[in-house]
Order: structure tokens, then C-alpha cells, then sequence
């Protein structure tokens, strides 16, 4: 197992906090940047070179959440948060007398396309078309942008983790209302200044048959373990257990780990105006994720949460 000092950037988000605490229950020196109550402050360039010249592993997690309706002054704000970070990690590795051996930044696996038909995996995997793609594609393009010759670098192309807060919480109250069914897609009108910005979510999956790839936060931090002691492993990498499940499957489980019994479907049009009334977008839910892990799998990392009803019930725990 590594010892050395760990710089996390973007330190004050759900992953951040996690693996704060796992490294230094290991006994590792941990340094980190945020917006505010963190060692360093993104802006402070000076600081942020010193932080990381030395560092064993740089970790990027940063960025605006994607949890939000998809205004333009948020997409600007999305983009913004990843890229300007990412520079900012990329110009202190450039400048680092003693520059670190990796630096595994976030990445998503939202960068594939919707997919119905058959999983999208490192090699054989397709982008997708739309805001969101994009905003990956740019984020991927700012990490690999710079010669650095003595930094490995890995964009964690992550699914949707699981984990003590995150996303089960609004689930798990939206379940013991009797709201916890499968989340059906249908037709929705689409206004063209949302065609324009590809933020329009077209109809897809029928009857909650859109997959949904997911990961426990615990396997995040073993699979950056596993990352560092293994120097094949750059570029991407799916951040994905290797037995995702269908939408109807998820939120049936999701029901039954929380003793509810009943569920009923909720249509596109209830989703829609729920989604605009918490402040978020249905492509979250509505879009098929469908993602192995072929890069992790055949380099022999084993997942602690493979399956999910498990994941889940420590998540809930």
C-alpha cells in the first residue's frame, strides 16, 4: 500500500470527504483544495503548487454538481468548475520539481451514449451527442492537454455512486412516501432553445428498462488504491461495479432494502415537473447507463460491492 502525501482538489464534496478520512485512517498526509475550508483555496496558484510539488497522488474531483437545472448561467458554471481546476492541477504538476507519479482526476461515464443495446466499455465504448457529453469530452481534453511525462494520468469515467448521503438520500425519502417506483420514459415537450443547448432528453427506454450503472463509494477509494500500485492502468477507466441492473430492478431493490412495499410507476410527465420543481434534470434518471468496468476487471481488481442489494444495504446501513 502507497504512504505518501495525497493532494485532493475539490475536498468538500461527498467523494472528497470520503477519501479524507480513508487516507488519513491509514495514515497517510492528506492536503486539500477547495472553495473555502480547505489547506488551499482554487486561485491561490502559488499554494497550489506547493502542494502538490512532492505529492504522491493529485486527485481532481472538483466541479459545479451536476444536480441542477441546466440554465445557461449553470452550464457555464459546470464547465467553468472542471476546467478551470483541472488546468490549475495540471499547471502545478507542470511546475513540480518533484511532480506526483499519478493523478487520477473525475471524469464520467455519462460521456457514453445512451445505450440499450449492449455495454459500453473502455475500448468498445461510443460518446454520446449533447451538453452533458460535452462538458465530459472538455474535462478529459483539460487533464490530457499537457505534456507530462512523469505523471500517469486516469479520468475515472465514475457512474452513479452510492454511499452513506449522495443520491439514495432524496430516494430514500421519496420511497417511504410510497414515490419509490420505476421511472418511466415517455414524450415530453422540448422547447428548441433546449434542442440548441443539448440539454433535451428524448424519449428512450420503455417501462424503467434504462440501465443504470452504479458503484459504492468504498470501491471508489479501492479502485484509486488499486490505480496507484498499477502503472498499466492510465486514461480511461470505468469507475463501475460489473453487474449493473435495469431502472425498474434498481428501485424495486431500493424498496425492498427499506421494507416498502409498494411502488408505483412514475410516467415522464410527473418526473418532469418534479424535476423542476427540486431543481434538477430527468436525464439523471431517464438516460441508460449501461457501463462495465472491462480495464479494472482485466487487470484483476475485485470489487467489494459487486452486486447491489449489498451496496445498497450498507449505504442505507
Amino acid at each position: 500500500m502507497s504512504t505518501g502525501r495525497v493532494v485532493i482538489g475539490g475536498s468538500s464534496g461527498f467523494m472528497g470527504q470520503y477519501l479524507q478520512q480513508k487516507y488519513r485512517s491509514e495514515g497517510r498526509e492528506v492536503t486539500t483544495i477547495s472553495r473555502a475550508g480547505a489547506d488551499y483555496r482554487w486561485g491561490d496558484q502559488t499554494g497550489i503548487d506547493q502542494a502538490v510539488d512532492g505529492a504522491s497522488l493529485v486527485i481532481g474531483l472538483a466541479g459545479k454538481s451536476v444536480n441542477c437545472r441546466y440554465t445557461p448561467d449553470n452550464r457555464a458554471e459546470i464547465f467553468r468548475s472542471r476546467l478551470n481546476t483541472t488546468a490549475s492541477l495540471g499547471a502545478a504538476i507542470m511546475a513540480a520539481a518533484a511532480p506526483p507519479p499519478v493523478w487520477v482526476n473525475s471524469s464520467t461515464a455519462t460521456i457514453y451514449r445512451h445505450a440499450e443495446d449492449r455495454p459500453m466499455t473502455e475500448s468498445s465504448g461510443e460518446t454520446g451527442t449533447g451538453f452533458s457529453v460535452e462538458v465530459a469530452k472538455a474535462w478529459e481534453e483539460a487533464l490530457f492537454a499537457d505534456a507530462l511525462p512523469r505523471t500517469r494520468r486516469v479520468a475515472l469515467r465514475s457512474t452513479i455512486v452510492l454511499g452513506h448521503g449522495g443520491v439514495l438520500g432524496p430516494l430514500k425519502n421519496l420511497a417511504r412516501v410510497g414515490l419509490g417506483g420505476a421511472q418511466y420514459d415517455g414524450w415530453w415537450p422540448v422547447t428548441k432553445s433546449r434542442q440548441t443547448a443539448g440539454t433535451a432528453h428524448l424519449p428512450g427506454a420503455k417501462h424503467g428498462r434504462q440501465k443504470f450503472s452504479w458503484v459504492h463509494l468504498e470501491d471508489i477509494g479501492r479502485i484509486i488504491d488499486f490505480i496507484e500500485e498499477h502503472p498499466e492502468l492510465a486514461g480511461p477507466v470505468n469507475a463501475a461495479a460489473p453487474h449493473p441492473v435495469d431502472n425498474t430492478t434498481f428501485m424495486a431493490t431500493v424498496r425492498r432494502v427499506l421494507g416498502v412495499r409498494f411502488g408505483p410507476p412514475m410516467p415522464r410527465w410527473m418526473l418532469e415537473l418534479g424535476a423542476i420543481g427540486i431543481r434538477t434534470e430527468t436525464e439523471l434518471i431517464l438516460k441508460s447507463r449501461w457501463v462495465l468496468p472491462d480495464k479494472l476487471t482485466d487487470a484483476g481488481f475485485d470489487f467489494a460491492y459487486p452486486t447491489l442489494e449489498p451496496a445498497l444495504r450498507e449505504s442505507f446501513g
